[in-house]
This record gives C-alpha cells, structure tokens and sequence, in this order.
C-alpha cells in the first residue's frame, strides 16, 4: 500500500508493518495507524519517527526510555492489557514521545513523562499509558552532567 507522508514523500508500506492503536494518541485520537521510521545507521537506531497513517503531517519522535536513563514500571489495567492483547513480557516494549519546547528563545527537546507509549511487537497494536502521577518506580540512570 502506497500513503503519502509529510516527511518521507510517498512511501510503500506492507500491512504486516502496520502498528495499530485503537484508541489513538493523547490529542490525535483519530489517528489510529502507523509505522515505525527510522535511519539506517548501525544495529540499532537510537530513535523512531512514528508515522500517522491516518494524518500524513502527524509524525512524532519517539525513544527507548532506557536511552535516556528511564526505566519504567508501568502497571495495566485489565482493558489496557486486553486491548494489547495480553502480551507475554518479552512482546512489550515502552517508548517515550519527543516534543520540541520553545522558551526564551531557547529549544529544547524534552521526553513525554507521564504518557509512555507501550506496544505489542508480536500483535502490532499499542496504547498510550497516560499516568496522572509520576510515581517513584522510574528510575534515572546513567545521567551524563553532575548535579
């Protein structure tokens, strides 16, 4: 299937690359399928443009917590863990969205605490896990500036 993108032009998607989220993304609800976008560089990329299928603009930045010194530990309900399809642990992986911050004239790139994104790699389908509290179970590690 052909889908025509904001940042990659026309592109050719195989439906078996197709992640789902049914419920779609805190703002973005509508959209509810994408793909997973990255550079080509060495085993493994540090990190992901998840690509609207649905909106050709939408296109977030999104990284392994761990990258960034996060370990979450993320508790889900009954529905979530239905609606992913009670994944075994080793099918699950938790992804932070990227948004650009403006202050001062000053930008920053800052991570989504407080909505993890977690998806099913087996199913291909996803949620994104919106905590009303940050709770002491993330973990900072590997900071790479004194305090």
């Amino acid at each position: 299937m052909k889908f025509d993108t904001y940042l990659f032009g026309s592109i050719e998607v195989s439906p078996e690359k197709i992640i789902n989220f049914p419920k779609g993304l805190v703002g973005f609800e509508q959209c509810t399928r994408f793909i997973l976008a990255h550079e080509e560089v060495g085993d493994q990329p540090a990190s992901y443009t998840l690509q609207s299928l649905d909106e050709p603009a939408l296109a977030l930045q999104i990284v392994d917590p761990a990258t960034l010194g996060f370990n979450y530990e993320l508790n889900l309900t009954e529905d979530e863990n239905a609606l992913l399809g009670a994944p075994s642990l080793q099918d699950v992986v938790v992804m932070q969205v990227l948004f650009k911050q403006e202050e001062g004239g000053k930008v920053t790139i800052t991570p989504s605490l407080r909505a993890p994104l977690v998806i099913n790699t087996k199913e291909r389908v996803g949620l994104q896990k919106v905590m009303e509290n940050l709770r002491s179970n993330i973990v900072l590690s590997n900071l790479s500036s004194p305090v």
